[in-house]
């Protein structure tokens, strides 16, 4: 037993050891960069010379909560990530419970492969590619007679979800495929239809695989700037505020302020996740 108990502590101390970098590297350089991005959001600038003068100051957090215009975009940022993630749960669904129920098993892997082959192109590829799509007098305005949501809201929240929608795919389809055979046999043995056997059965065991899935795309809608000011036209979401202000404007403590709504609202996300218990099933 001693032995035993030696072994165990040894093996503790060797895997402290190993892990004991990677934790050094999260500590210092990822939250030190958020506790660096907090402070110096505290700060400002000097009108005259533009540099960043590290004084404390509220000024940046009142010109947010004061301004409409960061409350109507942190807003209409919120609602995109909350409608991306939603249809991408809404497509995954089904598709992964094919792949996992009822694809044959030697076509499922060439299945996963063409879900997860799109995340090896560029993302600027795929985000022009979205803008050919549906500019005037594109592919989809061919294909329907002339309509094509055009440059906007639409396109952004169109082309968001294609991009994120592996990260949904992929989890789900875990799900279904931990979920056992007979659970469906069963319910079907016992009357049930399959749109009940779907929604009674397969839907709350695949529930926490949802949830995982639309944490990341949640938060990667959240913070996409690149693909909104591809095809989002003059629309405008939280990060592009945040990059005018650290880019354009040279505005970094504005601009570290505005970083600390998308922040807040991914833990809050986190937050309200974790008291459905979700994660717990994973």
């Amino acid at each position: 037993m001693g032995h035993q108990v030696a072994g165990d502590q040894g093996m503790k101390a060797r895997l402290g050891f190993l892990l004991g970098p990677p934790l050094l590297w999260l500590v210092v350089i990822y939250l030190g960069s958020i506790a660096v991005l907090l402070v110096s959001s505290f700060w400002t600038v000097n009108g005259f010379t533009g540099e960043v003068v590290p004084t404390f100051t509220l000024d940046n957090y009142a010109t947010i909560f004061t301004d409409p215009l960061y409350g109507t975009v942190a807003l209409r940022t919120l609602l995109v990530a909350l409608g991306v993630t939603l249809i991408d749960a809404v497509v995954a669904f089904p598709m992964a419970l094919y792949m996992a129920k009822v694809a044959r098993p030697s076509r499922r892997a060439l299945y996963l492969v063409a879900v997860t082959t799109p995340l090896w192109a560029s993302y600027l590829v795929k985000a022009y590619a979205w803008r050919i799509l549906v500019e005037p007098g594109g592919p989809i305005a061919a294909a329907t007679g002339g309509y094509t949501p055009g440059f906007g809201l639409p396109a952004t929240i169109m082309t968001l979800a294609y991009l994120w929608l592996p990260y949904m795919i992929i989890p789900v389809y875990a799900g279904f495929d931990r979920v056992p055979d007979s659970l469906f046999e069963a319910s079907y043995d016992l009357g049930a239809s399959t749109w009940r056997t779907i929604r009674n059965v397969a839907f709350p065991l695949v529930f926490p695989a949802i949830v995982a899935g639309s944490i990341f795309t949640f938060a990667l809608s959240f913070g996409d700037y690149i693909a909104v000011g591809i095809v989002g036209g003059k629309t405008q979401l939280l990060a592009n505020l945040i990059y005018g202000q650290l880019v354009t404007a040279n505005n970094q403590p504005l601009a570290a302020a505005l970083s600390v709504i998308p922040l807040v609202a991914v833990v809050l996300y986190l937050l309200a996740v974790r008291r459905t218990g979700a994660l717990e099933n994973v």
